[in-house]
């Protein structure tokens, strides 16, 4: 019988933070080598390369890091509950 996922969070709370960290490697090792993945690194290269072909050809404009991360970080600000008292 399998064990429950509440059982295997609370045994690797258990271990020790580098044990913890390794297990995490591996993890996502076995999800980037699992099935479709393939066609998630292809899609993301072809996103890649049709954006870059859209801004040589000056379809659309770069924007500094700083401005982009700045816009991007209120975007996902909360917002505030207007109805909260």
């Amino acid at each position: 019988m399998a064990r429950s996922l509440q059982a295997i969070e609370r045994d690797i709370q258990a271990l020790a933070p580098t044990d913890r960290q390794q297990l995490l490697r591996d993890l996502i090792a076995d999800m980037d080598a699992g099935e479709g993945s393939e066609s998630i690194e292809h899609a993301w290269r072809h996103e890649a390369q049709q954006r870059l072909s859209e801004l040589e050809r000056g379809n659309v404009s770069a924007s500094p890091a700083p401005q982009t991360f700045k816009r991007a970080r209120l975007r996902l600000l909360p917002i505030p509950d207007s109805t909260a008292e």
